[in-house]
């Protein structure tokens, strides 16, 4: 009876001390920031201060001061945050809800001018692939915001990828 004993709690102590690094390894709820609304100012705070844009990785095969077109400006520098990389990398031919991408606009001296981002929040604007739009000027004053009609009007030319043109979403 004794080795069927040891047996038991040796199996218990092992399943108690995986479910201890695996609660090790999640963050826990209190600790992580909550992706804003739609809010332009707050987009600019959780981009730049509570998960800076540019920590995130750059859209696959671009990279720093990569040619550009107006509106955005003579060189680009577009990065997307965990979320848009995993739509990317899928190529279901949309992005994720909570994606963000954020497209650094330089002008044709390489200095940088604005900011432009695209951030998907399910059911906010279903006419326009639910996407909030947001431009701040170098400085990081709101310039447009929301069903930006000037943004929704061009990459509606791209509705078929996801209003997207920095790369294909698809297979």
């Amino acid at each position: 009876m004794k080795p069927f004993t040891l047996l038991i709690s040796a199996i218990c102590l092992f399943a108690l001390s995986s479910l201890a690094v695996a609660i090790h390894e999640t963050q826990p709820a209190e600790t992580q920031v909550v992706l804003p609304g739609a809010n332009a100012a707050k987009l600019y705070d959780y981009i730049t201060k509570q998960k800076p844009y540019t920590s995130w990785e750059m859209w696959p095969g671009k990279g720093k001061m990569y040619k550009g077109t107006q509106p955005h400006g003579d060189f680009l520098t577009t990065y997307v945050n965990d979320a848009a990389m995993s739509g990317i990398k899928a190529k279901k031919g949309s992005m994720p809800d909570g994606s963000i991408i954020a497209k650094e606009n330089y002008g044709a001296d390489k200095k940088f001018a604005a900011l432009t981002v695209m951030y998907k929040i399910k059911g906010y604007n279903p006419a326009a692939a639910d996407w909030f739009w947001a431009k701040y000027d170098g400085g990081g004053k709101i310039v447009a915001s929301g069903k930006a009609e000037a943004c929704i009007r061009c990459h509606e030319m791209n509705k078929g990828n996801d209003y997207i043109y920095s790369g294909q979403l698809k297979k």
